[in-house]
C-alpha cells in the first residue's frame, strides 16, 4: 500500500492522461463486443460534444490544480481533518477510509446537492441530456458544473484530511468508475447485481440517468454504492426498460450540439414529471 501511496504522491501527468485514454478506448471498444442497447447513432459524431466537456474538465482541474496541492500539504502539516483526528491505524484502513470519504463528499454529497438545488440542477442537466449514454458520457459536465465538482473535492480534502496521494488515488479510481458505470455494456444480470453491493454498477448507475423521477434523483453514487444504500436513494428497474434523457428537454438535436449544451444551464427551469405509477 506504501508503494501505491507513494507513486500516486507524485504521479506524472502523462500517467494520468493514460488511465483517461486508456479506461475510455477499453469500455469503448467493450461496448461494440457487449453492448447493453443497440444504439442507432453515429457513435464518433455522438462523442464529439462529450469529449469537448472532458477537455474542458481537464483544462479546469489542471489550473486548480495547485490548490489541492497546497490543501493536502496544509491538512498534514497541521494533523488536520476527520483521518488523522481519528487514532493510529494501519496504512490500508487510513487509504481506505480516505478514499471512502472522498467519495462522499466529491462525489455522492455534491451530486445530490446538484439534485435538489434548481440553479445547480440546470447546470448538472447537460450531463443528463445525453440520449445515448455511453462511456463517453462519463465527463460530459458542463465546466460551471467541473468548477462545482471540484469545490466539492477541495472541500472535501480540507474537512477529511486527505494527503495528496490519497487525493490522486481516488481521482484517478472515480475516473476510471465512472466511465465503467456510464459504458454502454451488458453484464449478467446476477453479477452486475452483486458488483453493485460494493460499486456502482453499469446498471445501477443507468437507471439514474433514466428520464423521469423519480428515477433520476436515485443512484448518486460515483465509486461505491454504499452511499446510496446508506441514505435511502438506492432503487431498481430493469434495464430493458431504460428511457435516457431528460423528459422536459426532449430535443436530441440540441441537446447533442456544444453551443446549446452550454447555453442550456442558463435556460428557464422546467419541473420534471414524475411516472403516474410512482405519484
Amino acid at each position: 500500500m506504501e508503494t501505491i501511496i507513494n507513486y500516486f504522491e507524485t504521479i506524472p501527468s502523462l500517467h494520468r492522461s493514460l488511465i483517461l485514454v486508456g479506461g475510455l478506448t477499453f469500455f469503448w471498444l467493450l461496448e461494440g463486443a457487449v453492448p447493453l442497447f443497440r444504439f442507432k447513432y453515429h457513435k464518433w459524431k455522438h462523442a464529439v460534444p462529450n469529449i469537448f466537456f472532458t477537455f474542458t474538465t481537464i483544462i479546469i482541474n489542471f489550473a486548480l490544480a495547485f490548490l489541492l496541492l497546497k490543501a493536502a500539504d496544509w491538512v498534514i502539516a497541521n494533523d488536520f481533518g476527520i483521518i488523522n483526528w481519528l487514532p493510529e491505524m494501519p496504512l490500508a484502513l487510513y487509504v481506505l477510509l480516505g478514499v471512502l470519504l472522498m467519495d462522499f463528499i466529491g462525489a455522492y454529497l455534491a451530486h445530490y446537492i446538484e439534485h435538489k438545488v434548481k440553479p445547480l440542477w440546470m447546470i448538472h442537466l447537460v450531463h443528463h441530456t445525453d440520449h445515448k449514454v455511453d462511456t463517453t458520457t462519463a465527463n460530459r459536465h458542463h465546466p460551471l458544473e467541473s468548477l462545482i465538482r471540484y469545490a466539492f473535492t477541495l472541500v472535501g480534502v480540507i474537512i477529511i484530511g486527505a494527503p495528496i496521494g490519497i487525493v490522486m488515488l481516488y481521482q484517478s479510481m472515480s475516473l476510471v468508475a465512472t466511465q465503467f458505470s456510464h459504458a454502454n455494456i451488458k453484464l449478467p444480470k446476477k453479477v452486475d447485481h452483486f458488483i453493485s453491493y460494493i460499486l456502482v454498477s453499469p446498471d445501477m448507475h443507468k437507471i439514474h440517468h433514466h428520464y423521469v423521477l423519480p428515477y433520476t434523483d436515485s443512484n448518486y453514487g460515483n465509486i461505491f454504492s454504499i452511499w446510496d444504500r446508506l441514505f435511502g436513494t438506492y432503487m431498481k428497474m430493469d434495464r430493458e426498460k431504460l428511457v435516457y434523457g431528460v423528459d422536459v428537454f426532449p430535443d436530441e438535436v440540441k441537446n447533442g450540439n456544444v453551443m446549446e449544451l452550454l447555453k442550456q444551464p442558463f435556460q428557464e427551469y422546467q419541473k420534471p414529471t414524475i411516472l403516474p405509477e410512482e405519484k
